[in-house]
C-alpha cells in the first residue's frame, strides 16, 4: 500500500506542466521514497500550485487543522514543498520537480540520490525538452548588448536585479551532484541566486544565506568572470531565481552538450566573430563558450550560429574585440509567456495534460 502513494505522487508530479515521466526501472519511485515518507507523499497530493495556509488547506480538504501547519513547516525545511511566511502567517504550496523539488533538495542530496538523479536526468530530458516553452532563458552579459538595439527588461539582469527587495545565494545543486558522483566541477560553487519583491523574505528561508543587492551584483560579476551562463526562468515577470551554469554540471547546457538538443533553453542574441580581427588565440572556444559553440578554422575562429545561446561570455573576453553579441531577427525570436501561470498554461497545452484540479 505504501508504493502506492508513491506512484499518486508521481502521477500528480507528471500531471503538472513541468513533467515526471516514469521509468522501466522504477527511478521514478526511488526518488521519491528517498524525498517524502509516505504521510508527507499524501499530504503533497492534496496541496494546489497557488500559496494557501494551513487553515485554507484543512478547510479544504478536511484534514484536521490542529499539527498541519507543524508538519507543512518540517516540510518546507525538508524541501517537499516551497513556504514562505509574511507578515508571521505562513503560506504553502507544491511544486514540480524542476524546477522545483529537485532544486530544494540542496541540503539533503547526498550520493545515492546524486547517482538517481543522474540516471533520472536521461529520462526526464526526453519528455521535458520535447516540449516548449522552455524553462530557461539566458541573460546575456549585460555590456555585451548592442547599444543601438534596446533591450527588453527580461533580457537585462540588472533590471531583475531592480526588481528584487531580497536576495539569497546559494551551492549549486547541479555542482553538488557532479561533486557526489566524484566529477567535480572547478567553477564557483556558491552561485545561484532567488530574488524576493518582499524584503526580509530570506531570514525566515530554508535555502540559502541573505545577502544584500550589493552582493548580489558581485555574485553575477564573480559569474561573468568564471565564464558562467546567467539564466532565469523563461517569463517576463514575476522573475525569482538567477541560475549561473557551465556546460559540464547544468541540466539544460548538458542537454545541449550531451543530448544534442539545440534549444533546450530560449534565447534572443546570438555571437559574431570578425575573421579580420580575430587573433586565433582561442580564449572563445577554450575557455569562455559552455556549449562547444564555436569552432576553430585555418585563420580564425567562427560561432555555429545553431548552437550559440547568446550568452556573450566569449565577446566579453575577447583580447582583439572581434566578437560582437547580435539580437536574433524577429522571426526567430519567441517571447516568454507573460508569467509563471502563464508558462503552466501554456506548457500543459504543449503536453496536453490537465493540472486544473492543482491550479
Amino acid at each position: 500500500m505504501k508504493n502506492d502513494i508513491y506512484r499518486q505522487l508521481a502521477q500528480v508530479l507528471d500531471t503538472l506542466p513541468n513533467g515526471f515521466p516514469s521509468t522501466e526501472a522504477g527511478i521514478e519511485i526511488q526518488l521519491l521514497k528517498k524525498i517524502f515518507d509516505p504521510d508527507e507523499a499524501e499530504l503533497f497530493c492534496d496541496l494546489k500550485l497557488h500559496l494557501e495556509t494551513a487553515q485554507q488547506i484543512a478547510e479544504r480538504t478536511g484534514r484536521p487543522l490542529e499539527g498541519l501547519e507543524e508538519k507543512l513547516t518540517t516540510m518546507w525545511k525538508k524541501g517537499q514543498v516551497f513556504g514562505v511566511e509574511l507578515g508571521g502567517t505562513k503560506l504553502f504550496r507544491m511544486v514540480p520537480w524542476v524546477f522545483g523539488i529537485y532544486e530544494l533538495q540542496l541540503n539533503r542530496m547526498d550520493r545515492e540520490f546524486a547517482e538517481l538523479a543522474e540516471q533520472y536526468m536521461y529520462v526526464y530530458g526526453q519528455q521535458f525538452f520535447q516540449h516548449k516553452p522552455q524553462l530557461m532563458q539566458v541573460i546575456p552579459v549585460e555590456k555585451e548588448i548592442p547599444n543601438r538595439q534596446e533591450a527588453l527588461p527580461y533580457e537585462q539582469v540588472s533590471a531583475i536585479i531592480e526588481r528584487g527587495k531580497s536576495f539569497a545565494v546559494a551551492q549549486c545543486i547541479c555542482k553538488k551532484e557532479k561533486a557526489l558522483l566524484d566529477d567535480p566541477c572547478d567553477k564557483p560553487q556558491e552561485i545561484c541566486m532567488a530574488i524576493a519583491p518582499v524584503e526580509g523574505i530570506f531570514e525566515r528561508g530554508h535555502w540559502g544565506r541573505p545577502i544584500s543587492k550589493e552582493e548580489a551584483y558581485r555574485v553575477l560579476q564573480i559569474a561573468e568572470e568564471a565564464a558562467l551562463v546567467h539564466m532565469t526562468y523563461n517569463i517576463e515577470s514575476g522573475h525569482f531565481f538567477i541560475c549561473n551554469c557551465c556546460g559540464c554540471c547544468c541540466g539544460i547546457l548538458r542537454a545541449i552538450n550531451e543530448m544534442g538538443i539545440k534549444d533546450a533553453t530560449n534565447s534572443h542574441y546570438y555571437a559574431e566573430i570578425d575573421p579580420d580581427k580575430c587573433v586565433a588565440c582561442g580564449t572563445c572556444k577554450d575557455d569562455r563558450c559552455q556549449v562547444n559553440a564555436i569552432e576553430e578554422g585555418e585563420y580564425s575562429y567562427s560561432v555555429l550560429r545553431e548552437t550559440c545561446i547568446g550568452c556573450g561570455l566569449c565577446a566579453s573576453t575577447c583580447p582583439s574585440e572581434a566578437i560582437r553579441l547580435l539580437r536574433k531577427p524577429a522571426e526567430e525570436i519567441v517571447p516568454p509567456p507573460r508569467d509563471e501561470k502563464d508558462w503552466y498554461r501554456k506548457r500543459a497545452e504543449a503536453r496536453g495534460v490537465d493540472y486544473e484540479v492543482y491550479e
